[in-house]
C-alpha cells in the first residue's frame, strides 16, 4: 500500500474496479504520501482527510454492492483552492475570506465526484489567481519539488507540486493566462487549457465578473496524458454531453498523427525561450516527423498586438474589480505593486512609459503602456480588435505552405521553474502561454526533458531588467523538466491529445525525462544556513 500513490488516476481506477486494492487503501497511501512531503512543499492548504477516508469506506461498500462504478470510483484527486467544495472555504488566498465555505461544489467538481472521485484536499494558488508563483499571505508559499528553492508556478501551483510529488494522482486548476500550463511545466507534470467555452471558469471570485473576452478555463493536470484526458471528458459531461451549445469532446485514440499538418516555433516575439525548451520543442517536432506527421516551421502572426490585447483587456478596469475583492485585507507584494501602477491613469502612466524607454526596459514597457485607458469605448475597442487577431491567427494557420496546420508544437513558456519572488520581474516570461488564452485555442503540456548544465545560460547580460531576471533565473536550472505545448484548433482537444500521446511515448524512454512522482529536495538550490 505504500507504493500506491506512484500509480496514475487510471491505474488506481483500474485496480480498485479489479479489487486488487480498496478505495479506502488508495485513500490512505496518498493522504500518507501528502503528510510525508507537504511539510517540504506547502501545497496542501485545505485537508479533508477524514471524511475522504469515510467516503473512501462508502466507496467500497458501494462495490460490495454490485452497484455501477464511476470511471474515477473510488480514485482520491485534489482541487485548486478556489473551486468550491461543499464545506470549504474558496478564498483566492484573501484572509478577509478565510470563513468562506461552499453550499454546493464547483459543477466541474461535482462531475468528477459523481464520476467516483475523492476529494482528498484542495491546493494553494497565488492570491487573486493573478502571477506565476502559488504565494499569498493567508497560507504562505508554495515550494517546488523538483528544487524547493524554486517556484511551482501559478496560479494553479499547489496542485503543480502535490502532483508532482505523488500526493495526487489528478487535480482541477484552471488557467486565464498559462495557470494550467505554467505549473505543469515548472513541475514536469501534464495539463489541458480547453477551447474558450468548454469548461468556463465558474469560481465565485468577481475580479474579472462581467468580463467575456478573454475567459479562464478550468482544466485538469496529472503525470500522465491519459488521466488528463480522462479528467477532461469527466469534467466536459462526457465524450457528448448534453446541452445548447453540445460541447462535443473527441477521442485521441480516432486521430491518426500520421498526416497531421503540425507547425512548430522555438521562440516567439522579442522573448526567447530557455535553450531546454527550445530544444525539447525542436526534438518533439522531429519525434512527429517520424511518426508521419507533416512538420513545417510556423511564425504566429503579430504576437505584440496579442499581447498588448492580453494586458489591456485585463487591465480594462483600472484594476477595480480587484481592488473591490482585495478591500483592506493584506496583499502579496506583487500584487499590491500590480494595481498600484494598473489602477493609476493615463497622464500618471505616459512619464512611467517615457522613464522605461529612456532607461531601456523594453520588457516593462510592452506591458506598462497597455494600462491606464478606462472609458468603455477603449474596452470595445479592444474586443473588435480581439475579433479580428482571431481571424488573422486561424488565416495564418490556413495559409501555411503546402496546406493549413492541425496543431503546433512549441515551448510553454520563456522559462524553466523561475526563483521564489521572481514573478514580478519576470511577469509572465513572454508570449508563450497567454497568446492561447487570447485566441482561445485548446493548449496542452507534457514533459519532454531536463535542462542539461550547458543549458543553463541562454541568453545575452542586458540591461532591461526583464532579461536580466531572465537569466538570473537560468543560471543554477540544470536537472530541472522542461516541457512542450501543444495547440490545437477550437473544440479539438482530441488532436491535441494525439500529439501529447506520441511525445510522450517517445520521450518517456529518454534518460533525461523528468519522471515523477519525485521526492522534495534542495536540488539545485543550497538549503539555507
Amino acid at each position: 500500500m505504500s507504493e500506491l500513490w506512484t500509480n496514475s488516476a487510471t491505474d488506481l481506477a483500474g485496480l480498485i474496479a479489479r479489487r486488487e486494492i480498496s478505495s479506502a487503501e488508495a485513500v490512505a497511501a496518498h493522504i500518507a504520501r501528502i503528510e510525508a512531503v507537504d511539510g517540504m512543499l506547502n501545497a496542501v492548504v485545505v485537508r479533508r482527510f477524514d471524511e475522504a477516508l469515510a467516503e473512501a469506506k462508502a466507496a467500497d461498500e458501494q462495490q460490495a454492492r454490485g452497484e455501477p462504478l464511476g470511471p474515477l470510483h473510488g480514485v482520491p484527486v485534489t482541487i485548486k483552492e478556489c473551486f468550491d467544495v461543499t464545506g470549504t472555504a474558496s478564498t483566492f488566498g484573501l484572509t478577509t475570506r478565510a470563513n468562506d465555505r461552499a453550499t454546493a461544489d464547483d459543477p466541474h467538481v461535482a462531475r468528477w465526484r459523481a464520476a467516483g472521485a475523492i476529494v482528498l484536499a484542495k491546493t494553494n494558488l497565488s492570491q487573486l489567481m493573478i502571477f506565476i508563483e502559488s504565494d499569498n499571505p493567508l497560507y504562505g508559499r508554495t515550494n517546488n519539488p523538483w528544487d524547493i528553492g524554486r517556484s511551482c508556478g501559478g496560479s494553479s501551483g499547489g496542485e503543480g507540486a502535490i502532483i508532482a510529488a505523488g500526493g495526487s494522482p489528478l487535480g482541477l486548476g484552471s488557467d486565464i493566462g498559462g495557470s494550467l500550463r505554467n505549473p505543469a511545466a515548472f513541475n514536469g507534470i501534464v495539463s489541458m487549457k480547453p477551447t474558450t467555452g468548454r469548461l468556463n471558469d465558474t469560481t465565485r471570485l468577481e475580479t474579472y465578473a462581467g468580463q467575456t473576452a478573454i475567459v479562464s478555463q478550468e482544466g485538469p493536470l496529472a503525470r500522465t496524458v491519459a488521466d488528463t484526458e480522462l479528467g477532461l471528458e469527466i469534467a466536459n459531461g462526457g465524450r457528448d454531453p448534453e446541452g445548447v451549445p453540445a460541447r462535443t469532446l473527441g477521442a485521441a485514440k480516432d486521430v491518426d498523427v500520421r498526416g497531421l499538418r503540425i507547425g512548430y516555433y522555438e521562440h516567439l516575439g522579442s522573448f526567447r525561450s530557455a535553450p531546454a525548451l527550445a530544444r525539447a520543442t525542436r526534438e518533439s517536432a522531429a519525434i512527429l516527423e517520424e511518426m508521419g506527421a507533416h512538420v513545417v516551421p510556423f511564425d504566429p502572426p503579430g504576437v505584440d498586438h496579442a499581447m498588448n490585447l492580453f494586458y489591456g483587456i485585463l487591465s480594462a478596469d483600472g484594476g477595480r474589480g480587484a481592488i473591490a475583492v482585495l478591500g483592506k485585507g493584506p496583499r502579496d507584494k506583487r500584487v499590491a505593486a500590480l494595481f498600484d501602477i494598473v489602477s493609476k491613469p493615463r497622464a500618471q502612466i505616459a512619464p512611467i512609459e517615457l522613464l522605461l524607454k529612456l532607461t531601456g526596459q523594453r520588457g516593462l514597457l510592452e506591458i506598462v503602456r497597455n494600462y491606464g485607458y478606462t472609458d468603455t469605448r477603449h474596452y470595445w475597442d479592444l474586443v473588435g480588435q480581439l475579433e479580428t487577431y482571431k481571424a488573422t491567427f486561424a488565416a495564418a494557420m490556413n495559409g501555411v505552405a503546402g496546406g493549413p496546420l492541425d496543431a503546433i508544437v512549441c515551448p510553454p513558456g520563456g522559462l524553466p521553474a523561475i526563483r521564489h519572488g521572481a514573478a514580478a520581474d519576470v511577469s509572465v516570461a513572454g508570449a508563450y502561454a497567454p497568446l492561447y488564452n487570447v485566441i482561445g485555442y485548446p493548449t496542452g503540456t507534457i514533459p519532454f526533458t531536463r535542462v542539461r548544465a550547458d543549458e543553463e545560460l541562454g541568453r545575452k547580460p542586458s540591461r532591461d531588467s526583464v532579461e536580466a531576471a531572465a537569466l538570473e533565473n537560468e543560471r543554477g536550472s540544470a536537472g530541472l523538466p522542461a516541457g512542450v505545448q501543444v495547440v490545437a484548433r477550437p473544440w479539438r482537444e482530441d488532436v491535441a491529445f494525439a500529439v501529447m500521446y506520441a511525445i510522450e511515448s517517445v520521450a518517456r524512454t529518454h534518460a533525461d525525462y523528468p519522471t515523477t512522482p519525485v521526492t522534495p529536495s534542495y536540488a539545485h538550490t543550497p538549503a539555507p544556513a
